[in-house]
Formats: C-alpha cells, sequence, structure tokens
C-alpha cells in the first residue's frame, strides 16, 4: 500500500548558507549580543552597497521601520497619508499610531499595486505622504507616483516588505522613495523569523532617525566620538535587532542571488503549468508590466468567482496542498470603519481581494512538489490526473 504524500506548507524557512555559523559566532563573540553590533552593520553595509541608499537601520521588524518612519513625519492631529487598502495592517497601524490618518485608494487590476491614476484627487491639505507597496515583489508605478509627490510636496515610503532584489526600469525598489523598509518575517524571500530594516534615501532623516531607533538617546553619536556621552534627547523606542537576529539575516543575505534565481524557477513552473487554464478561462495568471523585475516573492491567480475560490482552496487542502487566500482590504476592516471607511468606496480591491489565491513558494520545494501542486490545480478544473514534465522543462496537462 502506497503511504500518502506529505503534506505542502505554504511557506517553509530555509537556511541556505552559513546562518547557524554566524548565529554561534554572534553568541561567543566578545562584542556580546545586543545589537549595533558587527552582524547589524555588515547587514547594513549590504543594503546601502545593494540598494544605493544613503543609510540603512535595522530594526527588529518591517512594523518598526514602518513607525519611525512615521516618527520622522511629525504627524499632527488629522494629518493624512495616502495608501492601499489592500495591504498588511501595519503599512496603515504604523503612522495611526503616531497620529496619521490613512486615506485608502483603490488598486490596478493588473498588479494590485496602487492605482496612481487616482491618487492626485485623493490629495488634501493635510496630505502628508504617500505609502506604496509593491505588492508581490512588482513595482507600483513609481515615475507617475514621484511626479505627484514632487508637485504636492509630499514624502513617498516605500513599503517594499515584499520587493527584496525587484526592480523598476533597471532601479532597485527601495531606491525611489525617501524611506523604504523592507521584511524579513519568515514568510519573505530572506528571512530571520522577524526583522526589518529603514532604508533612508534622503539624508536630512539620518540623524534623527539614529536616535529614534535608539530610545530617543543620542547613542550612535557617542559611538562614533561626536559627543562625550550619549544623554535622552528626542522620543523614541525600542527598535534594534540582537545581533543573533543579525547573523542569520546576513547568512541569508550573502546567498540572495542564488536565493532569488530558485524563486523564480518555482514561479515560472507554476506560471508556465498554469498557462492552459488561463487560456481556457479558469483563473488569471499574475501580470507583470514592462520595465518591472519581479522577485517571485508569491505565485497567485485569480479565480472567477469567490464561490470557485472556496471550492478549490477545500480541493487543495484535501490533496495535501497548503494554499492560501491573502488581505481582508483595510477599509472593510472594524479597524478600518471605524476611521470612516465604507466597504464598496473600492470596488477593485473588493473584488480581487475575494478571488486570489496564493500556492507554496519556497527554497527546498522540489520538483515533485511543483509538479503535485500544478497536478492539484489542474485536476480541480479540468479532471486532469497526471502532469508531465517534457524535455523542455515545462509541464504539460494529460488531460
Amino acid at each position: 500500500m502506497t503511504s500518502p504524500a506529505a503534506f505542502i506548507p505554504f511557506n517553509k524557512p530555509a537556511v541556505v548558507g552559513r546562518e547557524l555559523e554566524y548565529v554561534q559566532e554572534a553568541i561567543t563573540g566578545k562584542a556580546g549580543i545586543a545589537g549595533n553590533g558587527y552582524f547589524v552593520r555588515q547587514c547594513e553595509q549590504w543594503f546601502t552597497e545593494r540598494i544605493g541608499s544613503h543609510a540603512a537601520l535595522l530594526t527588529g521588524s518591517c512594523t518598526h521601520a514602518l513607525e519611525i518612519a512615521a516618527l520622522l513625519l511629525d504627524l499632527q492631529p488629522g494629518d493624512e497619508i495616502i495608501m492601499p487598502s489592500y495591504t498588511f495592517v501595519t503599512t496603515a497601524n504604523a503612522f495611526v499610531l503616531h497620529g496619521g490618518t490613512p486615506v485608502f485608494v483603490d488598486i490596478h487590476a493588473d498588479t494590485m499595486n496602487i492605482d496612481e491614476r487616482l491618487i492626485e484627487d485623493a490629495i488634501t491639505e493635510r496630505t502628508r505622504a504617500i505609502v506604496v507597496m509593491h505588492y508581490g515583489g512588482v513595482s507600483c508605478r513609481m515615475g507617475r507616483i514621484m511626479e505627484l509627490a514632487e508637485k504636492h510636496h509630499l514624502v513617498v515610503i516605500e513599503d517594499a516588505a515584499q520587493a527584496m532584489l525587484s526592480r523598476f526600469r533597471d532601479r532597485p525598489l527601495g531606491s525611489f522613495g525617501q524611506m523604504a523598509t523592507f521584511s524579513f518575517h519568515e514568510t519573505k524571500n530572506y528571512t530571520s523569523g522577524e526583522g526589518g530594516v529603514l532604508l533612508l534615501n534622503d539624508p536630512a532623516y539620518q540623524s534623527r532617525a539614529e536616535i529614534l531607533r535608539e530610545k530617543g538617546t543620542n547613542r550612535n553619536q557617542f559611538f562614533r566620538g561626536e559627543v562625550d556621552k550619549y544623554t535622552w534627547v528626542d522620543i523614541g523606542g525600542s527598535y534594534l535587532p540582537s545581533e543573533i537576529i543579525a547573523a542569520f539575516l546576513y547568512g541569508q543575505l550573502e546567498q540572495a542571488q542564488s536565493i532569488n534565481n530558485e524563486r523564480l524557477s518555482i514561479w515560472n513552473t507554476y506560471n508556465e503549468a498554469l498557462a492552459p487554464l488561463q487560456a481556457r478561462g479558469d483563473l488569471r495568471q499574475p501580470i507583470i508590466p514592462e520595465n518591472c523585475e519581479h522577485n517571485a516573492h508569491m505565485y497567485y491567480f485569480l479565480t472567477e468567482t469567490p464561490e470557485a475560490r472556496t471550492e478549490l482552496l477545500s480541493f487543495l487542502k484535501a490533496q495535501g496542498v497548503s494554499a492560501v487566500f491573502h488581505y481582508v482590504p483595510l477599509h472593510t476592516s472594524p479597524m478600518g470603519k471605524s476611521l470612516g471607511n465604507n466597504a464598496g468606496a473600492l470596488p477593485v480591491t473588493e473584488d480581487l481581494s475575494e478571488r486570489i489565491v496564493r500556492l507554496p513558494l519556497y527554497c527546498g520545494l522540489s520538483q515533485g512538489e511543483q509538479e503535485r501542486v500544478c497536478r492539484a490545480v489542474t485536476e480541480f478544473y479540468t479532471g486532469a490526473k497526471q502532469i508531465t514534465p517534457v524535455s523542455s522543462g515545462k509541464m504539460v496537462s494529460n488531460a
């Protein structure tokens, strides 16, 4: 009797390089395991060199990085921040926590990114910033967004949590706005379990950002010899990660390109195998606009109806495949409604959020497991019993 195949999880973090060696080095090193040590500095240098930012500040999470960005805006009651509703809660919560009011804008049907054509109508005299989120590692239309920000004297903050190594017009995401943030949560392409980084592309923000990260003290200036003792000089928080987190992350960053290549290979396998289903009208595959180079953060598709999604997710679970939906739009959430938002106001966001399906994608997902995922999706729609690899590396249905 054949034993049942192992369940394929949606995500599985992987050790891909020297992460454990570096963690051991951090623990046994003489400098201690508190933050702002060797591995924190190595990670920050990696970002300034790779992205080209003026400065990079490693944080305990992307949420922490967004909170520092919010504090740097010095928000006053009633100040507004334009952003998409289809994003993770902390994109909005970081600014609400520090006095801002989110103004939600609908998304593009192709990329599920903020629709830049709607931004200008959302700008008022209280607007302070535009926060963009590069969904699935695919760039927002940054050229037009930066033009609007310059015209209206607004700050642009890139929530690039999903966009490590993605590019727009051959320029790294995270390098467009005055500030940008990345996430190293377990579900991200590069992980330390939790973690984040704030990129500063405008040098004017660096000094205060360092103080905010260090609990409101000028400790960084003290270690650089700029002051003879450090003290409390501003508001701030405990936003610095430990050396253990940074050590693990640095092991991942050293393998960034190989991680990116493996994820892209899996993404392409899914995309090629499921193309016949799009041709039949069963689903809609992801759309990558011209001038966008994505990082295979996720592979998603859209079902024809919400009911079809519910049935598909149940079918895949029964086949031993964990596929999931994604965000509940923020404007429809209890907190979003309490801020004056109404369901029905963002029709594209509400429609697509009810039809999205995300497939397992992580380093170490074997060829056989990829085939199982594709076979299960195809069988749901067509009754096909197998998908056979062919010499080109593509997979074809034997329906």
